[in-house]
């Protein structure tokens, strides 16, 4: 795993202080693990059940975590998650898998290395493991000590969600599941690579730093190395699959990551816009089922539909959203495939970064509580609000 070539890595940061960065690579190769190979394994077999139409998989959490999130902020993600795989559940009659998207994601991929503003280029906010959101030359300079940050808000976080998971019943008001499960997109490889372990009692090769992690829409190259890393570990694993997607190229995906073909190792979470999925979606899955692969499908309705409102936020439609979902639902109901769950950029505050729902929020309200500090997301309300409707699409069906 160490010997993964970095030098030429899409999406890797341009470290300023090449010494610098190898001090954190070594701090972090001597801290422990953010998360145990048995949870990652129970996972997979939680996974295994989604890809065979036995369980829903219900995934959400922020766009980019900050350094300091706060315990109301991670009760009311929890509570906001339980209530929606309870209304999911309630309907369709199935298990759901609850995964944040939590204690890990502080770092986000780019389409430009750098922003422009007022004829001032500085390089992209890359998220909190790298850089920090000011527009300012000290606060956009790649610092890999931030890492070790990372690392350390990660811990404290999963901390938080085993100690509410396991006194649900006394320590809060708040609604936690059963059982709870981290996830993140594994995109800073200088990262991840030194937290990644053999587990003695197996030999098996594992990510410390999350249960399920992925490979995201601009690193889904099979001959990748995003791809490579993936494929030398044991935990579940995603890909995002967007509209330019081949079926050539989820199969060959399928043979990187799931050589063997075991439910529960692979999902592929599709993220193609209202207007496209029901399209680009029905070719891949027809081929991918053609092909013996078991892998899960699942819907992530946030990033292909998200455009700039007239008040400059970007921002999503909650009816886009919601008719995404119904489109996959659609799709595969008509090729007798079974619609894994969904995954969700959301929170369970009361922010307005998203339109539309129950609330009727609009653009007008959107600089009132924007706090996302790259993606948009839906609120507590709009959240309970879509999984209601998707309860109701998912019984029908």
């Amino acid at each position: 795993m160490q010997r993964l070539l970095l030098n030429s890595v899409p999406q890797r940061p341009e470290w300023p202080d090449p010494a610098a960065l190898d001090e954190v690579r070594r701090c972090l190769a001597a801290s422990l693990p953010i998360v145990l190979p048995r949870e990652s394994d129970l996972l997979r077999r939680r996974l295994a059940a989604v890809a065979e139409g036995r369980a829903l998989l219900l995934q959400g959490g922020d766009c980019a975590e900050p350094l300091h999130t706060s315990l109301d902020d991670i009760e009311s993600r929890l509570d906001t998650l339980t209530r929606m795989a309870s209304l999911l559940s309630g309907s369709v009659l199935l298990p759901v898998v609850v995964v944040g998207r939590m204690a890990g994601q502080f770092a986000k991929p780019r389409s430009s290395a750098y922003e422009v503003r007022d004829a001032v280029t500085l390089p992209s906010y890359r998220g909190d493991s790298v850089n920090g959101p000011d527009f300012t030359p000290e606060s956009r300079t790649a610092d890999p000590y931030r890492m070790l940050r990372a690392h350390q808000a990660s811990a404290a976080t999963m901390n938080l969600v085993r100690a509410l998971v396991d006194g649900r019943s006394t320590t809060t008001a708040a609604q936690v599941p059963e059982e709870m499960f981290v996830s993140h997109e594994a995109l800073l490889l200088d990262y991840e690579i030194p937290l990644t372990r053999v587990d003695p009692g197996t030999g098996r090769t594992y990510a410390g730093t999350g249960h399920l992690l992925w490979a995201g829409e601009r690193t889904r190259d099979p001959d990748g190395t995003h791809i490579a890393f993936l494929a030398g570990v044991d935990n579940p694993v995603a890909v995002k699959v967007g509209p330019t997607a081949e079926p050539d190229e989820l199969l060959a995906l399928v043979e990187r990551l799931d050589p063997h073909r075991q439910p529960g190792r692979l999902t592929f979470v599709v993220r193609m816009g209202a207007g496209t999925v029901r399209e680009q979606l029905p070719l891949l899955v027809e081929k991918v089922t053609a092909s013996g692969a078991r892998v899960g499908w699942v819907c992530d309705p946030m990033h292909g539909n998200t455009y700039t409102s007239p008040t400059g936020h970007k921002t999503r439609a909650f009816d886009a959203i919601l008719d995404e979902i119904r489109g996959f639902f659609e799709v595969h109901q008509a090729l007798g495939t079974h619609p894994g769950g969904i995954h969700l950029e959301m929170t369970g505050q009361d922010v307005t970064e998203c339109v539309g729902g129950s609330a009727g929020i609009g653009h007008d309200d959107l600089p009132l509580r924007y706090e996302s500090a790259c993606d948009p997301r839906l609120n507590r309300e709009q959240s309970l609000d879509l999984a209601r409707h998707v309860a109701g699409i998912a019984a029908r069906r």
